[in-house]
C-alpha cells in the first residue's frame, strides 16, 4: 500500500520541480539559444531585436541581421564595430508572432519611427 501511494507522489513532486525552472522554446529545440537570451516564461519567438544597435538575432538560423550600407545582411558574428557592446547587458525585445524570413518588411512596418515623436509641437507667439 505504501508503494502504491509513494510512486504517484514522487512523480507529481518531480513534475512540480521541473515546472519551477525556466522553459526555453526556440524555433529549433535541439540548439540552445545564445547566453544573453534567458526567458522567464514559455514563449515561441524567432527574432530578438536590439533597439540601441538596430540588430536582429534569428534564433532559428543563429545569425545576426543588420543594415550594412543600406542592405540587410545575415552574419554568424557581429561586425567589429559592434563587438564592444555586451549583449548580455543590452536591452532587447522579443519579436512575437513573426516567423517570416524577410526582416526588412517587419522593420519597415514596426520600427521606422522608433525614437521619433510624431506629435506636432504647438508654439506660442508672445
Amino acid at each position: 500500500m505504501k508503494k502504491f501511494v509513494f510512486y504517484p507522489v514522487l512523480f507529481l513532486a518531480l513534475l512540480g520541480f521541473q515546472a519551477c525552472g525556466p522553459v526555453i522554446v526556440s524555433h529549433r529545440l535541439a540548439d540552445p539559444p545564445p547566453p544573453w537570451f534567458y526567458p522567464h516564461r514559455v514563449e515561441t519567438v524567432r527574432y530578438i531585436f536590439f533597439p540601441e544597435l538596430t540588430i536582429y538575432y534569428d534564433l532559428s538560423t543563429r545569425t545576426y541581421l543588420y543594415l550594412d550600407s543600406g542592405v540587410w545582411v545575415r552574419r554568424n558574428a557581429l561586425p567589429s564595430h559592434y563587438r564592444s557592446y555586451n549583449l548580455n547587458r543590452s536591452r532587447y525585445e522579443r519579436i512575437r508572432n513573426y516567423y517570416d524570413d524577410d526582416i526588412q518588411r517587419y522593420h519597415q512596418q514596426n520600427n521606422i519611427n522608433r525614437g521619433r515623436s510624431n506629435r506636432t509641437v504647438q508654439r506660442r507667439n508672445n
